[in-house]
């Protein structure tokens, strides 16, 4: 099994312009993000793709692999349909990881890897939530799953809806998941999914996701029991120092 290793990494960004260079206890969130994906013993190969000549330099500065896509990709995914087409190996699946997770741990990857056998399509992180806070935030989309570990539906709402509980309650009586945007392909279904049109539940609830499970695919879905902590805004990266602090 011949897995690579994608990192999306865009210099334009609404919220924190080109977070990707942003230091980190002297190394850019980039660089923490490559270190950290080559230290999975699944990955075959890790590259990074992007569309920004800067961010291209950074890479190859730190020794790090990097491939140039296109500037119109509407999502990561895009991107690394973009990036896989143009590497000469062979891979049976890619995993997208997230460019602004300077902390996305080895073995979370390892843990999303171990159950790409050939026949699942598409596979994903989920953890259990805890804290109302998290339940409630329409930023932390959360996911409901079957008895399999599939995905039945995400959405930035709390599912399920409890009717006969006060929302203050629900944690007790009904586990609930967030999603955490670490994702397998096989490639064969990347090629697929990337050429869809957006979907109606994708357009309502802005979540890219959607559109695949709409289209008949289907997602494993894997749980860990370990943070990330993704970096939109630059109160984010004040939190990562914190965090970079303790460890």
């Amino acid at each position: 099994m011949t897995i690579l290793g994608i990192i999306p990494a865009r210099y334009a960004s609404t919220r924190f312009p080109a977070k990707a260079l942003a230091d980190i206890g002297g190394k850019s969130m980039i660089q923490r993000v490559v270190e950290q994906a080559r230290q999975a013993r699944s990955l075959s190969h890790v590259v990074v793709a992007t569309d920004d000549a800067r961010i291209q330099d950074h890479v190859i500065s730190f020794g790090g692999e990097v491939v140039m896509t296109s500037s119109h990709h509407q999502s990561g995914t895009d991107r690394c349909q973009d990036a896989l087409h143009q590497l000469s190996g062979v891979y049976d699946y890619v995993v997208n990881i997230q460019g602004d997770e300077p902390f996305i741990q080895p073995t979370q990857i390892d843990r999303l890897t171990a159950v790409l056998d050939g026949r699942v399509e598409l596979a994903t992180l989920i953890k259990r939530i805890t804290d109302p806070a998290v339940l409630q935030n329409p930023n932390s989309p959360k996911v409901v799953i079957s008895a399999t570990g599939e995905a039945l539906y995400f959405s930035r709402q709390a599912i399920p809806y409890q009717r006969d509980q006060p929302v203050a309650n629900w944690l007790d009586h009904q586990p609930y998941y967030k999603h955490i945007g670490l994702y397998a392909y096989r490639t064969d279904v990347l090629a697929q999914i990337t050429q869809l049109p957006p979907s109606a539940l994708e357009r309502a609830e802005a979540l890219e996701q959607l559109r695949w499970l709409e289209n008949g695919f289907r997602i494993r879905t894997v749980e860990t029991d370990l943070e990330t902590i993704g970096i939109d805004t630059p109160e984010d990266l004040a939190a990562a120092l914190v965090q970079l602090g303790r460890s």
